[in-house]
């Protein structure tokens, strides 16, 4: 599946992150979503997880929902 790039919103905690770009892993070559906090965060600005866990489904209040919502295009 494929990442746009663009606006999410976290489907548990509401926050918004925007997708920077997929990147490579250099040992694994697995695919990694590199991207930003769009909220005050003093642990870290910029994330890395893998694709295969941003396109997960989690289960919220009994429903299962994709953990990042698409918000919009940049």
């Amino acid at each position: 599946m494929e990442i746009k790039l663009g606006i999410y919103k976290h489907s548990k905690k509401g926050n918004l992150y925007k997708v920077h770009f997929v990147a490579k892993h250099s040992e694994t070559l697995e695919d990694l979503v590199i991207y930003e906090a769009l909220y005050e965060n003093n642990m870290s600005k910029f994330w890395a997880r893998p694709v295969s866990m941003w396109n997960e489904e989690v289960k919220i209040n009994g429903e299962m929902k994709p953990r990042f919502e698409f918000v919009e295009e940049l």
